[in-house]
């Protein structure tokens, strides 16, 4: 991105902030509260404070305003906010003059100025002051007519020209009329302008409406904008401002506990308006973003911004802090009351940061238990995430229970972090077999039993959890504050968290199960048909012991096979349906050496031909090839390689997509 895109990216957003400002102000100000406290001042008698519903109109416009601030294009904006940096400068050479006015008037000196050193030292600085003035005014303004802003200069002209003092002050004031009118002129031939943006742009809108949509606006618009960024520079700004003016009315040193407090009540103070909300709500999702993506570049260097997973991108973190803000009544609380509640709903959003960054890790540690990289950095990168993922969400739960009274709601706040915990420790736990399976050389016997109980432990910890919400949820609806958001969400948790969980946790079983059963059906090798087939297992590559025998004649290890068939109910290489047998089909197809050698088998030799012409051979050139695809091939299907044992499970890495066609 070049220089010149970067600074109008700058300036797309900095010159919005203020909008935003101005509509948390406006929503702040409570106008009946501001005129009964008005009515109690001095400044009743004033008629500028004496019409209510004059006010309460500017109230109104002061939000269309804020809104064309905001929607309003980058050159207009730019335009805009020029103009009003010269009425500015404008407004600061008429305080130069009006100062040195003052001044001269003061003294009573109306001899020559440069008689007189302190009148000289006066004229010199007003003169500097409006120079200066007149020369940002005309660079601002790109007009060389320099003139137009050199109005204040005529009460310095006039004391040079020796005029009395008592004409000076009416020189001054002739010349902040004439800047006046100045103003007003420009201001009434640029009268049309907004009308005219207004109507190009509502032109504009009615086509994009037409021909892309309403959601292809909201997009357009949306990325215009930037209303993330946008969101997140405003609440920054207010959070800046507000450990400023703590810091500036403090001479004593802050201790540790107060300054958690000062952390907890600023931010309790920055999300008091919707739109002050809304900025922190963005602010944590790019705090997530930031964490999630240090996370893969610690793990993977600059590999992990190759595969990027929209669901690691901090909007579920975002998402759950607005939609917990908005179920609890966040803006509605008291300063207090809402630090406290800030700090589990911060202590939820930290939890689920920890579990975005064990999504990113797990797979991650277990193919490195699974490999064969030897990379000291690699593993010491990987374990030390897993021990942090292991230690600091138990040290968030036993430093959040120090402060709360533990409750049931404070169990099942703290429960994710536990489960967390337990998940890092599962994970470890399979990359320890992992590697005690490699050094061994040998295949660690029942290591999928043993993955699919870690997991499934887990899965059965987090199912009940979710139930336990479920319940406390329904419990408060019924005998509590029953509300449309919170019976939402409830169904919404139920929904997603039981019932999908309830189902695939079933579903997992039901394949378990049949690919148990399916196995125990299918005949055993016996030495003989060992012998005849002399051959290796199809999908670990690892000479044959024992084996099973398939309908279709084919010879396999039974664990490989029953990983397989937990994926797949198909034969591996030639993609029949594999059906269980009978135990008397099982008795028959033992006394049979192979199909092969039936005369059905010989009738069917072409097609047997053809077969094994179209399956992969197993000489050295195979495997050479299975060692490239090992280090640079395709990742294994999830659900494959989670059963797969480590040796087992890099070999059959190169020969996933083979399987697959």
């Amino acid at each position: 991105m070049a220089v010149k895109d970067r600074v109008e990216a700058v300036l797309n957003v900095g010159l919005r902030v203020p909008s935003i400002m101005l509509l948390d102000v406006l929503y702040r100000w409570d106008v009946s509260s501001f005129f009964q406290k008005i009515q109690r001042s001095s400044l009743s008698n004033n008629p500028l404070f004496q019409y209510k519903y004059l006010a309460l109109y500017l109230h109104y416009v002061g939000y269309i305003l804020s809104l064309v601030l905001l929607t309003l294009p980058r050159q207009h904006l730019v335009k805009l906010y020029l103009y009003v940096l010269t009425a500015l400068l404008l407004f600061a050479g008429h305080q130069v003059s009006r100062d040195y006015v003052r001044s001269e008037l003061e003294s009573g000196y109306e001899g020559p100025v440069y008689l007189e050193p302190l009148s000289m030292n006066r004229f010199t600085t007003a003169l500097i002051g409006q120079l200066v003035v007149c020369t940002l005014c005309s660079c601002v303004m790109q007009t060389k007519r320099i003139w137009l802003f050199s109005a204040h200069l005529l009460p310095l002209v006039a004391r040079l020209c020796l005029v009395p003092l008592e004409t000076i002050v009416f020189i001054n004031k002739f010349s902040m009329i004439f800047t006046g009118l100045e103003v007003i002129y420009f201001l009434a031939s640029n009268l049309l302008v907004p009308y005219n943006l207004a109507k190009t742009a509502y032109r504009e809108l009615a086509q994009v409406v037409e021909v892309y949509g309403l959601l292809a606006l909201g997009m357009s618009l949306w990325n215009q904008l930037v209303l993330p960024v946008l969101f997140m520079c405003f609440w920054l700004l207010l959070f800046a401002l507000q450990i400023y003016s703590y810091f500036s009315t403090r001479d004593q040193p802050t201790s540790r506990e107060r300054l958690l407090f000062l952390f907890l009540t600023s931010i309790a103070e920055c999300c008091s308006t919707p739109y002050s909300l809304l900025g922190l709500v963005f602010t944590v999702s790019f705090i997530a973003l930031g964490v999630l993506t240090l996370c893969k570049f610690y793990l993977q260097g600059y590999r992990a911004f190759m595969n990027d997973n929209t669901m690691h991108r901090g909007m579920t973190e975002g998402i759950t802090l607005l939609i917990l803000a908005v179920q609890t009544g966040l803006i509605e609380l008291q300063v207090i009351h809402r630090a406290f509640l800030l700090s589990i709903i911060l202590f939820i959003v930290v939890a689920s940061i920890l579990q975005s960054m064990l999504e990113i890790a797990d797979p991650i540690v277990l193919a490195l238990g699974a490999s064969r990289d030897k990379s000291l950095w690699k593993h010491f990168r990987a374990v030390s995430l897993c021990l942090f993922l292991l230690i600091f969400p138990a040290y968030m739960a036993y430093m959040i229970c120090q402060f709360f009274h533990m409750d049931f709601w404070l169990l099942i706040i703290i429960s994710s972090s536990i489960l967390t915990s337990l998940q890092v420790l599962g994970t470890l736990l399979i990359y320890v077999l992992f590697m005690v399976e490699e050094f061994r050389k040998a295949p660690v016997e029942n290591m999928d039993e043993v993955i699919y109980c870690v997991n499934g432990t887990y899965r059965l910890l987090e199912f009940l959890v979710a139930v336990c919400v479920v319940c406390y949820g329904v419990s408060e609806t019924v005998f509590g504050e029953w509300s449309v958001m919170g019976s939402t969400i409830i169904l919404v948790h139920s929904y997603y968290n039981v019932w999908l969980r309830a189902q695939l946790g079933w579903q997992s079983f039901l394949l378990r199960r049949d690919a148990v059963n399916k196995i125990k059906s299918l005949p055993t090798a016996s030495n003989t048909q060992l012998e005849q087939y002399n051959d290796i297992c199809a999908i670990c590559y690892q000479d044959m012991n024992s084996a099973v025998i398939t309908p279709c004649s084919h010879f396999f290890h039974a664990g490989c096979l029953k990983k397989w068939l937990y994926v797949q109910e198909t034969c591996p290489l030639c993609h029949s349906q594999l059906k269980s047998q009978s135990p008397a089909a099982g008795v028959n197809s033992q006394e049979t050496p192979a199909a092969n050698q039936s005369p059905a088998g010989q009738e069917d030799a072409p097609a047997a031909k053809k077969e094994e012409e179209d399956t992969p051979s197993h000489d050295g050139k195979e495997e050479e090839s299975t060692e490239q695809e090992r280090d640079n091939g395709p990742v294994v299907s999830d659900d494959i390689s989670s059963h797969l044992s480590g040796s087992q499970r890099s070999e059959f890495r190169g020969q996933w997509w083979t399987l697959e066609d």
